[in-house]
């Protein structure tokens, strides 16, 4: 049988589901881990986006976390935790004009670009700010790549950094993101190599000196294939950027996944067990619309029935609650035989990307958020009840 923390084994049976448990204090412990991997020498951006907890932003700036943030919803929040505005990004390169102008107005003045027009609108309403351009990866060997709609080639770059300049602003370098959930440390060589020419050509072409790498998210966490260490990862990036840059520059990095993947595991109930079309169904009360959403690219993390791991499989399609045929979420997976009504079924390491894309359709709610913290006081009341 899995073993469970002892509070998390409890809720089982105490709390509606579907709920997703965080516990914030493993998320720190991440941090901590990255920044020593980087012997200190990093600057975390954590990727607001992945989970926005409050709980866990408390938690990460404690630790002195920095902030990638993508909208004036995540700011504000973070202000109301008293975070300070040059602890900010503002990584996404797709912002309204009025959004710009509010960020700056807090006093974040740290902005990404990867086109001439968001540096208009940049130099417009928010003067002599900082910009770095982010250049296009191929999202190789990741789970979900971010290449489409993302991101420049190496020699718009170049002319982005002339341009951020000529446009009053100041151009301090380049990042990049090599996919989300990427298995292979490699990439991170290749998307710096791509980096350094820019850094290069923008010091040759434009006698304009660089000294920021943003290395982006990417980092993954453990699911249901083998994945490469923190070390392994921040060692190449090191590596590379002393290869291809050379010294003196301030090496960033935008974690997301994996700095609260596995703080949390999303907790869900069989509601239905089926047979039609020649295939055996499961549906339970977390799906596609309300926690899952990453499934429909097929992003696998590894399910298990609480009680019954240890009886034989056999393959299900797995679906969610809701009256839309798009809320599949496995067409084929492997679950214990003797799945029924009623049993839990946990997605491990579930605490990115979950709850932040759940929505309200069909009337059902999102699934609420638990700290173990939280739990434990559920437990205490329930106890002296």
């Amino acid at each position: 049988m899995m073993s469970l923390p002892p509070l998390l084994e409890d809720s089982l049976d105490i709390l509606k589901t579907p709920y997703l448990v965080v516990d914030p204090k493993k998320a720190a412990k991440n941090y901590k881990r990255l920044v020593q991997a980087f012997s200190g020498d990093v600057v975390v951006y954590y990727a607001v986006k992945a989970n926005s907890h409050v709980e866990i932003l408390k938690h990460l700036k404690r630790e002195g976390s920095s902030f990638d943030v993508a909208s004036i919803g995540e700011i504000m929040k973070l202000i109301k935790l008293g975070v300070r505005p040059d602890k900010m990004s503002f990584g996404n390169t797709i912002k309204r004009i009025e959004d710009i102008d509010t960020a700056y107005t807090m006093g974040i003045d740290l902005f990404a670009v990867d086109s001439e027009m968001e540096i208009d609108k940049i130099a417009r309403v928010a003067p002599r700010s900082r910009v770095f351009v982010r250049i296009h990866t191929s999202g190789l060997e990741s789970d979900w790549p971010l290449s489409g709609k993302f991101g420049t080639d190496v020699d718009h770059a170049v002319e982005l950094v002339d341009w951020a300049r000529f446009r009053g602003l100041k151009p301090i370098g380049v990042s990049f993101h090599v996919g989300s959930q990427n298995y292979n440390p490699k990439n991170w060589e290749i998307a710096i190599k791509d980096a350094s020419k820019v850094f290069i050509k923008a010091a040759k072409e434009h006698h304009i000196i660089l000294d920021f790498l943003n290395t982006g998210g990417g980092w993954p966490v453990r699911h249901t294939k083998p994945i490469p260490s923190v070390e392994e990862i921040a060692s190449v990036i090191v590596e590379s950027t002393r290869k291809y840059i050379g010294s003196g520059v301030l090496i960033a990095t935008e974690p997301g996944r994996y700095m609260v993947g596995d703080a949390g595991i999303l907790v869900s109930s069989v509601v239905l067990r089926s047979r039609r079309l020649g295939k055996d169904w499961i549906y339970i009360d977390a799906g596609v619309f309300h926690g899952l959403m990453e499934t429909i690219e097929n992003f696998r993390y590894e399910v298990v029935v609480y009680g019954k791991e240890e009886f034989p499989k056999k393959i299900f399609t797995l679906a969610g609650p809701t009256c839309d045929s798009v809320d599949v979420i496995y067409d084929e997976i492997e679950l214990p035989e003797n799945t029924t009504i009623g049993d839990k079924a946990l997605f491990i390491n579930s605490g990115a990307y979950t709850v932040e894309y759940g929505t309200n359709f069909n009337g059902i709610p999102s699934p609420p958020v638990y700290t173990i913290e939280q739990i434990k006081k559920i437990n205490e009341m329930m106890e002296t009840a």
